[in-house]
């Protein structure tokens, strides 16, 4: 059996990290993926254990599975804007704050609205450079067309995503005087704002200017973000599974899948019924440089597991479904546990288990 382990005390500590960064700040956790793999309706209770009552999701069955939960009285904010009427009807029957990208996706809001003569609320998403949607930051005269012409649609927030290239986020300044330009001319229009956010994970932990009104924490509940020294997140989520068999194998004898390894002596191996189609070994995207790149790489090759409490190495590479580990030197047998790290994101064919 693969098990799971999202840690409670790890993630409640990221929790208080997450509060303390922030600040006066409102905090909507982003749950995205299942809940950025944690689990949507589990991380959720969570959060709301903690003190965190706003939700970020990014499609209607997201939204719908908390309502049904029983988090009735909880915001939750539609990240994507969509032209889609099915999908725009559905966000009113769940009672979610909707996202406006485009001069297109609100008018579509408004229409569905107007129909049902009712006020859909909504926040403005504004583009400074990631491409993905929203409004050109210098483009003010179509964001204030959603003020003026849409009188079925309550703004009550405005948004952008913020990319960062540089370790240190020293670019993401260009980005935020875009987005503070755009908030800038809504205000001098005589338009209310309501809620500015800008920040995600990366910019709420290193960037204390990104910090407006509001801030979106996703992977840094689970310590899955950017990471830099010292900013005391702790790693959640691990995996357990129990060793398929041991056996030894020969002096110059091949071993793994994509990367074989010819052994250059005898050598016990233990066979782990998890591989990369598990998610094992799988990491999200980074940009750090050069350096940090060939530090993981470094990891890579040296990657080990736990079994009985010690580290056994991997051997030849994580296959598709089985992982071979040296175990020679080590007391173990069929069905003992190994331990590993895994990116809940990622994990497939586990039983989730919260401890």
């Amino acid at each position: 059996m693969k098990t799971l382990v999202i840690e409670r005390d790890a993630l409640k500590h990221n929790i208080s990290v997450v509060k303390e960064r922030a600040g006066e700040a409102v905090i909507y956790a982003v749950l995205t993926g299942d809940g950025q793999g944690a689990g949507l309706v589990e991380l959720a209770r969570v959060l709301r254990e903690e003190g965190i009552g706003r939700f970020a999701v990014s499609e209607v069955a997201e939204a719908a599975a908390l309502r049904k939960a029983g988090f009735v009285e909880e915001e939750i904010l539609m990240l994507r804007p969509t032209t889609d009427r099915e999908e725009l009807e559905q966000f009113l029957d769940l009672n979610v704050v909707c996202t406006i990208g485009s001069v297109d996706t609100g008018l579509a809001l408004n229409a569905v609205a107007e129909g049902r003569s009712t006020v859909a609320e909504a926040h403005i998403q504004i583009d400074t450079g990631m491409g993905f949607g929203g409004f050109l930051a210098e483009e003010p005269e179509k964001i204030l067309s959603v003020y003026r012409n849409l009188p079925n649609v309550a703004v009550s927030g405005l948004c952008t995503q913020l990319h960062t290239l540089k370790p240190n986020g020293k670019d993401l300044d260009g980005q935020l005087a875009d987005f503070t330009q755009a908030v800038d001319a809504i205000r001098a229009a005589g338009f209310e704002t309501g809620i500015v956010h800008a920040a995600g994970s990366y910019a709420l932990l290193h960037c204390a200017q990104a910090r407006l009104d509001g801030v979106r924490a996703g992977s840094a509940l689970l310590g899955r973000c950017r990471r830099r020294r010292g900013d005391n997140l702790r790693r959640v989520g691990y995996g357990e599974v129990g060793i398929e068999e041991t056996r030894w194998l020969p002096k110059g004898h091949t071993v793994g899948g994509d990367h074989p390894k010819a052994l250059k002596r005898p050598v016990r191996v233990a066979v782990l019924p998890v591989g990369y189609q598990n998610g094992l070994g799988l990491v999200r995207p980074r940009t750090d440089g050069l350096f940090v790149a060939f530090r993981r790489w470094l990891a890579r090759r040296k990657r080990t597991v736990r079994v009985n409490g010690q580290k056994a190495r991997v051997l030849g590479g994580i296959g598709a479904i089985e992982t071979i580990v040296d175990v020679t030197d080590l007391k173990c047998s069929a069905g003992d546990k190994a331990v590993f790290d895994i990116d809940p994101l990622f994990a497939r064919g586990f039983a989730r288990e919260y401890r």
